[in-house]
């Protein structure tokens, strides 16, 4: 006998858990279906983002930043700490710990919003009298299997099963010697030699990792430019650091074979041996212990039996969704990682969010122009609106404005005086057009700039605006006030 219910979401993960909570507080009777499971087999919902992405990678980089200042920045306070050693395993313990906490905090958010939680696999099986009936299958079934332990049936259906990392072609992951995501999180030891392919947010945050542990870090990139996508100003300094660090970092290669224990006939018996042709043209072999691929992600529609009902998908393997996040069917929803757009866990809430507000007949807001991007490197890096770049693309006029942090009081008082601020505004309107920060803390002074071009602000209004001193957020006024040539600190 089926379970009725108003709304089901399909993944707990960002935008399904928030979508679930948000359409029961709007007063919708809510089921969740979410096949995570931790090694015990209990749910673990959270989806990517809490336990394989930003929440344990972001403990794995403040454990390790706190190893590296203990080791080269402590003195310089006066800190004398003697041998410094890390342990490897507690600080996974640790990191997994932090990923237990957000577990659990999501099935306390549940229960406290009254969303019935269902720990399993689900998948379409029919739509009818305009209901769409949904089975649940238990956690460990195999995509393409349908041994239903629970029916549920509802009006609207919110799909956010998020997406899986992309292998590299004849280098399948394995997770010991070829990572994704996963493994490069549960690496038992540090690795003496470490090869990552890509320098997006993932390669560069776990290569930030390892490198500050002790490993020798050498990250390829098939890209001729470093981190395209970033303001090229921010980008040329952001390099620097991590230069200046011991990351290496090859631009313009062309991978070839990858070797590795689990490659069939190119066994090598240990390690990852990875043949590439630089940026001249020059054949080169690279052999770690490890090798971390981090070429992107694909949106995750397995085992949702899409053609049941008729789901629409595109060439990607996306769900295809208009502006609102609509399908091509009636009350079918989608959000997050597994339709167009960035694969980032905030911008997944909001879409979860504004989808619920659409089902209770209200007016849910997403802007893409303001979501805001962050790597959480050292220093970290991050940005909201066009580059530079882009806007000389296309044809706009424009004025800009920067601030460097060794001008600024507290970063001097961190003891962290890399990077800038840098701000960009219309030549005639002076609206605020995009914020680019490399430097301390940039993962949170970017709010302020969201804040103002959600609200069309102008350079003007950030120089006025009285900002605490000391404090890292007056190098976002100055660079304001750059923006009108008139900085007063620098």
């Amino acid at each position: 006998m089926s379970k009725p219910f108003d709304v089901i979401v399909i993944g707990a993960g960002p935008g399904g858990y928030i979508a679930a909570i948000r359409a029961a507080q709007l007063g919708f009777k809510v089921a969740c279906v979410d096949a995570w499971s931790t090694a015990a087999g209990t749910p673990a919902p959270g989806g990517t983002c809490t336990n394989v992405g930003c929440i344990p990678s972001k403990a794995l980089l403040q454990s390790s930043e706190y190893f590296d200042h203990a080791n080269h920045h402590f003195a310089e306070h006066g800190i004398s700490t003697g041998g410094v050693a890390m342990d490897v395993s507690k600080m996974l313990a640790r990191k997994d710990l932090v990923v237990k906490q957000n577990n659990d905090g999501i099935l306390y958010l549940f229960k406290k919003n009254k969303v019935t939680f269902f720990h399993g696999r689900a998948s379409f099986v029919a739509a009818k009298d305009g209901e769409y009936e949904i089975g649940v299958s238990s956690p460990s079934t195999s995509a393409g299997r349908t041994d239903v332990v629970d029916t549920l049936t509802a009006k609207h259906v919110v799909i956010a099963t998020g997406s899986n990392a992309r292998a590299l072609a004849g280098a399948a992951f394995d997770e010991v010697n070829i990572l994704s995501n996963d493994g490069a999180l549960r690496v038992g030891a540090v690795p003496k030699k470490l090869g990552v392919i890509g320098s997006g947010v993932i390669g560069l945050e776990m290569g930030s990792v390892w490198r500050r542990l002790g490993a020798d870090v050498t990250i390829l990139e098939g890209l001729p430019t470093f981190l395209g996508a970033v303001d090229e100003t921010i980008a040329k300094e952001a390099k620097k650091a991590f230069d200046k660090q011991g990351l290496k970092i090859e631009l313009g290669v062309k991978i070839g074979e990858v070797k590795s224990p689990s490659t069939g006939s190119g066994r090598t018996g240990k390690g990852v041996s990875v043949a590439y042709t630089n940026a001249k043209g020059e054949a080169q072999t690279l052999d770690v212990d490890k090798l971390i691929v981090s070429i992107g992600r694909v949106p995750n529609t397995d085992g949702l039996n899409a053609a049941a009902v008729g789901l629409a998908l595109d060439e990607r393997g996306a769900i295809v969704v208009n502006g609102d996040c609509q399908t091509n069917l009636p009350n079918v929803w989608a959000v997050g990682d597994v339709v167009r757009g960035p694969m980032l866990a905030h911008k997944a809430e909001e879409e979860g969010v504004a989808v619920a507000e659409r089902i209770a007949g209200q007016h849910g807001h997403v802007n893409f122009n303001t979501i805001p991007w962050v790597i959480y490197t050292s220093p970290e890096i991050a940005w909201v609106g066009r580059t530079e770049q882009q806007l000389k693309t296309d044809g706009v006029a424009y004025k800009a404005g920067s601030f460097p942090f060794l001008a600024n009081g507290r970063a001097r008082a961190l003891g962290d005086t890399t990077g800038m601020v840098k701000m960009l505004a219309d030549a005639t309107t002076d609206e605020i057009l995009g914020v680019h920060i490399v430097g301390p803390s940039a993962s949170e002074l970017i709010a302020e700039a969201v804040v103002a071009m959600e609200f069309r602000a102008s350079s003007e209004d950030i120089a006025r605006i009285c900002h605490a001193h000391p404090s890292l957020s007056e190098a976002t006024k100055e660079a304001a006030l750059a923006v009108d040539k008139r900085a007063l600190n620098f």
